[in-house]
Formats: structure tokens, sequence, C-alpha cells
């Protein structure tokens, strides 16, 4: 299957939608992007798609919804997580400006400070953003 994202206003990524690779298929057999959108564009009545990879070969990164696609650097970019993070021009995802300690211990990202702080007891350990809600006594993922 072929992925595509439908992009809205501000470049956001609002769907993400399969299409078979069959569809994507020219005269001589070869897949071209260009088709799946003008198949989207007929089906769903909207103009602006483009295709995207679980892989991460087309465009950096893989589409989700609330990404942006930036077409300078023809990629898909998450949302920044922190002001004080940098975003790497080859990857085109958003680092901390220091590095992550290498010690095997879990870290957590301090913007106050700008510097990992050691992970409370039952932080998730998965590498994504999370604070703690009070009302449920669970960590809930920064989105």
């Amino acid at each position: 299957m072929a992925n595509f994202a439908k992009i809205g206003l501000n470049n956001k990524v609002i769907e993400v939608l399969s299409v078979n690779n069959e569809i994507l298929k020219d005269s001589n057999g070869v897949e071209q992007e260009s088709i799946g959108i003008d198949f989207l564009t007929k089906l769903m009545g909207w103009a602006i798609w483009k295709q995207t990879s679980y892989n991460n070969n087309i465009r950096k990164n893989y589409a989700g919804i609330g990404m942006t696609y930036d077409e300078d650097r023809d990629a898909f970019i998450p949302k920044k997580t922190y002001n004080s993070w940098v975003l790497n021009e080859q990857t085109c995802l958003w680092e901390a400006p220091v590095a992550y300690p290498t010690d095997g211990k879990g870290y957590i990202w301090d913007e106050l400070i700008k510097n990992w702080e050691l992970a409370p007891i039952g932080y998730p350990t998965d590498g994504k953003s999370y604070t703690w809600n009070e009302n449920t006594k669970t960590w809930d993922l920064i989105s």
C-alpha cells in the first residue's frame, strides 16, 4: 500500500490515507506519485496530497496528523516539543541542545534548565515526552 498525507492550512497534515499500489502504476508498470494524487483528488475532492513512507525513504519522516509538510525541505516535520530544541536538517526531527546521557538511566527533558534530569520512578521509557496527570495518577503523552 502507498500512503498519502492530506495537506491543509499552513501545510499541516490533516489525514493520512492508503492507496493500493496498483493504482499508482503508469502504462509501463512504474509507480508514480502523481497518479496517486490524481486518484485521491478525484475520489476525495481535495487537491493537496503528498506521498509518505513508513520506512522514511520519502520525505524524511512518515506523515502523521498534526505534522507539517515543509516544502523547502520536502519533508514532514513533527510538532516542536520544546522551544529550546533545534531541527536536525538531515532527519528533520527536533533534537535537544544537549545530548541524551548514555549511562543507561532514564531521563526526561527539563525545559527550565534546558538539560536532562533523571526520570521519576515509573516514567515510561519509550523515549517520548510525558507529563504527570494528578487526576488519573498516570503519565500522559505530550502530543
